[in-house]
């Protein structure tokens, strides 16, 4: 069953998979990946094009279905399954261009051919909170088909109808497109997504959501017989820093628009913010004077951030602001609370992620409050920094920062991902399972590959981006000089 956040009213839903028809599944997945691997990059991005056109032929009725299982609201999903097609149509511009394939050609002797090859096939977990950018046709299943890998999906519980519906979709464009059956599947259920990850002929795993579930997966794979790379995106406690010199111009109503955005359920939430004395009661008012409305994705969620909020009580935070919730079904009450830095020193559970719509503010009287501080932070997506374009705190900051997250912003808020060349969505650990990769961007079909060396292999025998002729016509690296 899926539920409307709204009221708690129940949807039927298509029932969990077999344990047969995950292996079926898995077989047709394994039977594809040669074909899929062997497919010319124009060939790939004709697929992933196809599956755009569909989602955006078919945009309306999507948003529509999604808003019954996530309540948020037609304008934001309209929106998202707009950019999640957007998305993939960038992702196959990326193949294209191939310089994810690191094609490199060392004459020698000896002759090396290095290039980057497809994992296999893939699972994917998907997020509740952004049912068409991170669901079942999100950033993960275009950059996996991207690469030349099969994907299996497993349907959200937050959204299993939408997933469904997107699967189905897929599935045909993909297959009126020429692509090779078993190139994308989904599955349905608890059981059926660990006996996905256990599965022989899965090769890798992606996953966006909480730091509990994508452990599970994580340790589930490494105890495999063969283990297998597991990228999660799992997120933690984002910071906001705001300078001395930063303080007056410093937006109030920004910071409580970003981490109310979505009723605070983006893995981009700045939920802590460190700032100057005096700054906390601004924030305060601020959330008093435009209280948000809107439902959390599940009763799971709401009862998590009831009780979460209760435990940073608990530990010490006290509360500041909290509008009233209203209406029925799985609302919350936002909330901001202040803590002292001796009090983050001391309780370390103020510093773990809360999903919703609560910030922590964390007010420091001395640059020395200020670096004990920013050196409790967990590592993290993204952080944000809030100063004067000359102010002389900017640069260490922004290193240090630097040093604790896969994205720093300065005079913004990080709750906004932009597609593009340059995105870096991950971060180190416990922010992801691998902060060497972003699940967003040119860079995120990278982690579907592996390079292999072929040495003195004749020129038939190579994988087409390196041999002699360059059939693909795609940039490489011959000799140390870079071929266009």
């Amino acid at each position: 069953m899926s539920f409307d956040p709204r009221t708690g009213a129940a949807w039927e839903t298509p029932p969990d998979s077999t344990p047969d028809e995950v292996d079926d599944t898995v077989a047709a997945a394994v039977a594809a990946a040669d074909d899929l691997a062997g497919a010319t990059p124009d060939e790939r991005a004709g697929w992933l094009e196809a599956i755009a056109d569909t989602i955006k032929d078919h945009k309306g009725e999507l948003a529509d279905k999604a808003d019954e299982e996530v309540a948020l609201g037609l304008p934001r999903l309209t929106g998202e399954c707009g950019r999640a097609a957007d998305a993939i149509r960038f992702y196959a511009s990326v193949v294209r261009e191939g310089g994810w394939l690191d094609a490199a050609i060392d004459h020698g002797p000896p002759d090396l051919r290095r290039v980057n090859v497809p994992l296999g096939p893939v699972a994917v977990f998907g997020a509740s909170n952004f049912p068409f950018g991170f669901g079942v046709l999100g950033h993960d299943t275009a950059t996996a088909l991207a690469t030349g890998c099969p994907v299996i999906a497993k349907a959200h519980p937050a959204h299993p109808r939408l997933s469904a519906a997107l699967a189905g979709l897929a599935v045909r464009a993909l297959d009126e497109a020429g692509a090779p059956a078993g190139s994308f599947g989904l599955v349905s259920g608890f059981a059926a997504g660990q006996r996905l990850v256990g599965h022989p002929g899965i090769r890798a795993v992606a996953f966006t959501g909480s730091q509990r579930g994508g452990l599970a997966l994580w340790r589930q794979a490494a105890e495999r017989d063969e283990a297998i790379p597991v990228f999660a995106e799992m997120g933690t406690v984002n910071a906001a820093v705001v300078t001395p010199n930063g303080t007056d111009k410093f937006d109030e109503n920004g910071f409580v628009g970003s981490f109310t955005l979505g009723m605070g359920q983006f893995c981009t939430k700045p939920g802590l913010l460190i700032a100057p004395e005096g700054v906390a009661e601004r924030v305060a008012a601020a959330l008093e004077n435009n209280p948000p409305h809107g439902w959390l994705l599940t009763e799971q969620i709401a009862e998590s951030f009831t009780g979460g909020v209760r435990e940073l009580e608990k530990a010490g935070a006290r509360p500041i602001a909290r509008t009233p919730a209203s209406g029925t079904g799985w609302q919350a009450q936002p909330a901001i609370l202040a803590v002292t830095p001796a009090e983050l020193r001391r309780n370390p559970v103020l510093l773990e992620e809360l999903f919703g719509p609560v910030a922590l503010v964390v007010e420091y009287a001395s640059r020395a409050e200020l670096d004990e501080v920013i050196a409790m932070l967990p590592g993290s997506l993204a952080t944000a920094v809030h100063g004067d374009e000359g102010d002389p705190d900017l640069p260490g900051l922004v290193g240090k920062l630097s040093r604790r997250c896969g994205r720093v912003v300065v005079n913004g808020w990080p709750t906004g991902v932009a597609m593009g060349w340059a995105q870096q969505h991950g971060g180190p650990w416990p922010a992801t399972t691998s902060p060497a990769h972003s699940s967003v961007g040119a860079a995120a079909p990278r982690r579907f590959l592996r390079p292999v060396t072929f040495q003195g292999v004749p020129d038939a025998a190579l994988p087409p981006a390196v041999r002699n002729s360059n059939p693909w016509h795609l940039p490489r690296r011959v000799d140390g000089v870079l071929e266009q």
